[in-house]
């Protein structure tokens, strides 16, 4: 299924009326939101409107303006348009993998619009599928809170119950085991540092020498470390 994308063509004049001109005659559905030949007008452009296609002519970008392009706009698509293949390497070095070489023909045009589409699409259902699993439900007396798992600070376990603590400073109680906890979070960057305590190393403050020694989370909570579990945890944070 074809993919309407907002485009961006960074481009010199007589050169960007005819990738304008190709595009509407083969993908009538895009939309064309900017053209250019000035990179500062671009970035200036982008950062306000995003586009889903970009067109670059790799002349009009030195190693740094290309490398901020790619960084700043992963979200797009490019298609780097060139003369040299020596560009060509250099681009796909950076990332760029969608090129079109001059004189640039309408087949090879055709394919490589079609191939931004496809990775376009292909992305935006990752996007959606992470966003999906980054999420937990936390059943209540009420129902369930649904919330983000990068919000989770720790996870304390209470005899059959788990204290959930959250970024907010609110505390979610859980009729579910630590250990349940533990199989569905794992994968997100958490860490058993202790039978009781289950924490997210992404809001770990500081580790405190000792024994086993001590983790100073980003509420402010001072946990033990327990001594089985400490050769591990340095390992996993190191």
């Amino acid at each position: 299924m074809e993919q309407n994308l907002q485009t961006c063509i960074i481009d010199d004049h007589d050169h960007a009326d005819n990738i304008s001109l190709l595009l509407k005659s083969e993908f009538p559905g895009f939309e064309i939101s900017f053209k250019t030949n000035n990179i500062l007008q671009a970035f200036e452009f982008l950062s306000r409107k995003p586009s889903d296609l970009i067109f670059l002519n790799s002349k009009l970008t030195d190693d740094h303006t290309g490398d901020l392009l790619i960084r700043h706009y992963e979200n797009s698509q490019i298609i780097l348009i060139t003369d040299s293949e020596k560009s060509v390497i250099e681009a796909i070095k950076k990332g760029v993998t969608n090129y079109l070489l001059r004189p640039v023909k309408k087949l090879d045009f055709v394919k490589a619009v079609n191939r931004a589409s496809e990775n376009f699409r292909k992305n935006k259902i990752t996007a959606i599928t992470n966003a999906f699993q980054s999420k937990i439900n936390l059943p209540t007396l009420q129902g369930f809170k649904r919330v983000n798992i990068d919000e989770i600070i720790r996870c304390e376990a209470d005899s059959n119950y788990t204290f959930i603590y959250l970024a907010d400073k609110t505390k979610v109680i859980v009729s579910k085991t630590l250990y349940d906890f533990e199989k569905h979070l794992s994968d997100h960057n958490f860490f058993r540092i202790h039978h009781k305590h289950l924490i997210n190393l992404e809001h770990l403050k500081e580790y405190i020498k000792g024994k086993g020694g001590q983790v100073v989370m980003t509420d402010n909570s001072v946990l033990d470390v327990s001594v089985r579990k400490k050769h591990d945890f340095l390992h996993k944070i190191a």
